[in-house]
């Protein structure tokens, strides 16, 4: 099996709409609604405190909205636990690394990979005859996702021994063990220096290239303003803009609000 082929689905991507999230007297989101489509890379930014954890929160089934909806290629999600929105194709990353880091490279994915299978980790450590061929082909996806994020050559090294950006993309590596349609990826490039952000957003296009939609929450909005198709901006829990990154650099409402938490937008 290909570790990076999915199901493919024409237009019908992530919808959100009329999300709304109170902790209290505290407005967290306020009537949200955005929809993806296709593998679009679309990206979620706005200052610190804007709601964009908390949207991913609640897309990811971590957190209940207090009104809205939100779905799927048709399919609701809310209600529904991460590991069954996982299951329909919607993986995520979180802004800290996760991964085993007592263990290989390798053998994460591994781990990773043998979470999306019916071969029990045990069964296949004992090595029992029945199991060895599907261990054989998860061997084999493993490499093909390393291969991929281009980590290649970092198989058998521990993982909390990895560079901070190599770690990050062991992250995205488990991320695709998973075999998601669409990556929703948490300030991924976050500590990462230059060259290590411009390898993170060659993979983002090979994941796109690979008809993979990517939602991305980040704070690095030169990077953003390169790589995305779309662009929702959030301010206090509502959205302000949303449009191309040349129609987002224009405007004004977007620029001030930026300004005031002093960053920019070039």
């Amino acid at each position: 099996m290909n570790a990076l082929a999915v199901a493919r689905s024409p237009d019908e991507g992530l919808s959100v709409d009329g999300v709304a999230v109170h902790f209290g007297g505290l407005v967290a989101i306020s009537d949200m609604t955005f929809k993806t489509s296709g593998s679009e890379i679309v990206s979620l930014i706005g200052p610190n405190g804007a709601g964009k954890t908390t949207a991913f929160n609640v897309i990811t089934g971590f957190q209940r909205p207090t009104q809205g909806a939100v779905s799927y290629r048709g399919t609701p999600l809310v209600g529904l636990k991460p590991h069954q929105v996982a299951a329909l194709g919607l993986v995520r990353t979180f802004q800290r690394t996760s991964v085993f880091a007592t263990n290989t490279v390798l053998d994460n994915l591994k781990i990773g990979l043998h979470r999306q299978s019916r071969t029990g980790l045990l069964t296949a450590l004992l090595a029992l005859p029945s199991e060895r061929a599907s261990e054989a082909r998860l061997i084999a996806e493993a490499w093909e996702i390393l291969e991929f994020v281009g980590i290649a050559d970092r198989a058998h090294q521990i993982a909390g021994t990895l560079p901070y950006g190599e770690q990050r993309l062991l992250g995205v590596a488990l991320a695709l063990a998973g075999r998601p349609s669409m990556l929703l990826l948490d300030e991924p490039v976050s500590g990462m220096n230059p060259t290590e952000t411009a390898n993170f957003l060659r993979l983002l296009r090979a994941l796109r290239a690979k008809d993979i939609a990517i939602l991305l929450v980040e704070h690095d909005v030169p990077m953003v303003m390169e790589i995305s198709d779309r662009i929702v901006v959030l301010n206090y829990g509502r959205i302000i803009a949303e449009g191309s990154p040349a129609e987002i650099q224009s405007n004004p409402e977007v620029i001030a609000a930026y300004l005031g938490q002093g960053a920019t937008l070039a």
